[in-house]
């Protein structure tokens, strides 16, 4: 059961972190805590599964990367776990993910991957494939970003 002070520390987490040195001590004083505490109340939080994760939303158009593309891989399901390893290990690539083969689709390895423009990608995904020993694959390019928002809670 979560009593006020916790509602009010995941408040202040799911809303942009401060840039600053110690971000968590700004958060701490706001919730009136020492830092030391904050931290702990987060460490229990996810030990228990009230969150599950936590991570940082970036635009990647504000970091220069003009291009994206997912890339769907045609992987043998005995080999999707270390392909997939070493693709997620490119520093281009920000998602890889396995998902069920579908009827009329052969791909079940999805990455996402971020580059300065389609043929950058373009020669990403080529050297991927040659590190995952040149499976079929197909780039798919985003049009238009429509949504970059997290679920809110207790606001």
């Amino acid at each position: 059961m979560l009593n006020e002070k916790d509602k009010q520390i995941i408040r202040e987490l799911q809303d942009f972190l401060p840039l600053v040195n110690r971000p968590f001590k700004v958060i701490a004083a706001r919730v009136g805590l020492t830092e030391e505490e904050l931290l702990e109340r987060i460490k229990v939080f996810l030990e228990q599964g009230i969150i599950r994760r936590f991570g940082a939303a970036v635009r990647h158009q504000d970091l220069g990367f003009t291009a994206n593309a997912m890339v769907v891989w045609d992987i043998p399901e005995d080999r999707v776990d270390s392909v997939g390893r070493r693709l997620a290990a490119f520093p281009e690539v920000s998602h890889c993910y396995h998902r069920p083969r579908q009827p009329g689709w052969p791909y079940s390895l999805f990455t996402v991957l971020h580059g300065g423009s389609a043929e950058e990608c373009a020669q990403i995904a080529a050297e991927m494939a040659a590190e995952a020993g040149n499976p079929q694959y197909r780039l798919i390019f985003s049009t238009r970003e429509l949504k970059k928002s997290s679920m809110k809670y207790f606001v």
